[in-house]
């Protein structure tokens, strides 16, 4: 797997003709769309590594929705609240949806772009952010035994937040990429 960042990811995820409805939005060209695109990414991956070290109970939603994208589909009945509760967004829908009002405001205070229509572009981008979390997190786990982390504990165990530190920073450095590009 190439060492992409995470904001490419999404780009890449993303793709033309989505980059050209966010430009429309936006009332700009595709390139500044993306710069946008990247910029809001960042904030919103920040944010949520930011409610993943509180210890309260912000920080245990966000680390209990990425242990939930870092489980792999299960399969025949037992898809239901699977692989479907992951393409309806499940847990992780809800925590961006949360950092989204924030983000809007930062990244508009930032870009000069009002707050109402980053939050629309954030609406877009929540699909995307989730099929890119769930992407990673399987690329990860697709390695079977060499999907460990450095400390050579598994990354998460399947239906279990991740409760110790090294292991959530594993989880996210895994799905998110590393932290803030």
């Amino acid at each position: 797997m190439s060492e992409s960042s995470f904001q490419d990811d999404v780009l890449n995820e993303l793709g033309d003709d989505k980059l050209t409805e966010i430009a429309g939005l936006l009332g700009t060209d595709v390139g500044a769309a993306r710069e946008t695109v990247a910029e809001t990414v960042g904030a919103m991956t920040g944010g949520l590594q930011e409610k993943a070290d509180a210890d309260d109970d912000d920080g245990v939603e966000v680390r209990q929705a990425f242990a939930e994208v870092a489980q792999p589909p299960l399969e025949g009945v037992a898809t239901l609240g699977g692989l479907g509760g992951l393409l309806s967004g499940g847990m992780m829908a809800g925590v961006l949806a949360k950092v989204s009002k924030p983000v809007a405001n930062a990244v508009s205070k930032k870009t000069g772009i009002p707050a109402a229509t980053v939050s629309r572009v954030i609406e877009l981008l929540i699909p995307v952010l989730l099929a890119v979390f769930a992407k990673r997190a399987a690329a990860g786990k697709g390695a079977g035994a060499g999907a460990a982390t450095a400390g050579g504990a598994p990354a998460a165990a399947p239906g279990a937040a991740p409760a110790e530190g090294g292991n959530l920073g594993d989880l996210l450095g895994q799905i998110l990429g590393g932290g803030k590009k």
